[in-house]
């Protein structure tokens, strides 16, 4: 959903085109530098211009998305993914961190980057116990309008209403990528006694862990669209445990490898 109404981003659109910087305009009117960044890139797109001195291809405003992976992609990005652009140099990057345990999962984020930016080099660098899946974009700041200073729990995190209309109809490859992330499938337990006897059962779940009520929110937004049931066990956790829901789960997203 986007909190932002057309007054608050005409406001910013102004100021912005009177030469006043993308993080002024942010404290000014008490929006993330990243969807100021957004707005800057989509209206001079609107306008024919494009940032950088040479024109580069975006995704987003020059092709058609793939909406599959684009839809798994934002998942990834919200859990293990940060997007940095330092002063040495002039093109941001998106980095997702994934551990050497699931080189497939590694493997689905690579194929997913290309995907969505068929025009960037995708690379990948070393990091004791990961791997970072890494590549380079002037139009990052179009794809991931959730990008803005400091950690993502610290800040408010909305999808944009064109990006809220992929989920919406790609919500299973939304959910593989959150769960890829920041979740897994493991095997829990409990104990009943039966007959005097108490005997020991075990059942798969889904866990879902995060900082950011905001993401958690997204998450099951996202698993109510598809009819699966779950249950919030403390302020960072979500939990799928029962049987149909499991089963729905096990069909669309499987456990990482």
């Amino acid at each position: 959903m986007d909190f932002h109404g057309p007054s608050l981003r005409q406001k910013a659109l102004i100021l912005l085109r009177s030469g006043a910087k993308n993080a002024d305009v942010a404290r000014k009117l008490n929006v993330p530098a990243g969807t100021i960044g957004y707005w800057k890139h989509m209206d001079r797109a609107t306008r024919g211009e494009c940032p950088g001195a040479h024109r580069s291809f975006c995704p987003r405003c020059d092709g058609e998305l793939d909406q599959p992976a684009y839809a798994y992609l934002p998942g990834l990005y919200l859990g293990d993914g940060h997007i940095i652009q330092n002063k040495a140099m002039k093109t941001p990057s998106l980095s997702i961190t994934c551990d050497d345990s699931w080189p497939g999962l590694m493997d689905l984020c690579e194929n997913s980057m290309r995907a969505v930016f068929p025009e960037n080099s995708v690379c990948r660098v070393r990091r004791k116990g990961c791997r970072e899946v890494k590549m380079y974009s002037k139009h990052l700041w179009c794809l991931f309008p959730q990008h803005g200073p400091g950690k993502k729990h610290e800040r408010p995190i909305a999808l944009a209403s064109w990006q809220q209309e992929i989920v919406d109809a790609r919500p299973w490859d939304f959910i593989r990528g959150l769960i890829h992330s920041d979740g897994c499938r493991n095997t829990n337990w409990t104990t009943r006694v039966i007959g005097g006897v108490r005997k020991r059962y075990e059942y798969p779940r889904y866990y879902f862990t995060n900082l950011s009520t905001d993401i958690l929110g997204l998450f099951t937004d996202a698993l109510d669209r598809v009819g699966v049931e779950w249950k919030q066990a403390n302020t960072r956790n979500i939990s799928v445990a029962r049987r149909a829901s499991v089963a729905l789960m096990d069909a669309h997203v499987g456990p990482k490898y």
